[in-house]
């Protein structure tokens, strides 16, 4: 089995667990799949897309790690809407997604995903836009080096193109 599928499969099991003893969960459960939803978090992604922008536009490109960050991640859970998921926990969605590319279910660029976070973190070679968003969002840093905010804005464009095909599939 799979490092994702089995990170997935304790994801199920740690919602499961805390839904007996709580209302709530920190993992993933499934649910009905959800085309609305998932659309929803499409318009999310794009919200924060044009958030990146102004944000870059009005100087203030340190705090467009962090929202470029949130709009790569809602297109990964529009799709987990998609296939009837709800996740509460990163490292749980980006093992669905995985597992998803794995399966054949949907025809997402594995080398994208990487980009935004990797369960194989020895197999790095960059930081991720998760570990970007941590650097500026934690640290004291006031701007993006340009060529570095281009990239995270070029990834956001490829992967908000590769959901949109995905959702209306």
């Amino acid at each position: 089995m799979s490092h994702a599928k089995n990170k997935l499969d304790w994801c199920l099991k740690k919602a499961e667990k805390e839904l007996k003893e709580s209302y709530k969960h920190r993992g993933l459960i499934r649910d009905s799949p959800n085309i609305s939803k998932a659309k929803a978090h499409v318009a999310k992604a794009e919200h924060y897309f044009r958030a990146t922008i102004l944000l870059k536009e009005n100087n203030f490109s340190d705090i467009s790690a962090s929202t470029v960050f949130y709009s790569l991640y809602h297109c990964l859970l529009a799709v987990a809407a998609k296939f009837g998921y709800e996740s509460r926990n990163q490292e749980c969605t980006f093992a669905l997604i995985y597992s998803l590319i794995e399966e054949g279910k949907i025809d997402l660029d594995k080398n994208l995903l990487d980009k935004i976070h990797s369960l194989d973190v020895e197999q790095l070679t960059e930081k991720t836009s998760l570990e970007i968003r941590e650097q500026y969002q934690y640290g004291t840093e006031l701007s993006l080096k340009d060529n570095l905010y281009e990239e995270l804005i070029e990834l956001a464009r490829k992967i908000l193109s590769q959901i949109k095909v995905i959702i209306e599939k």
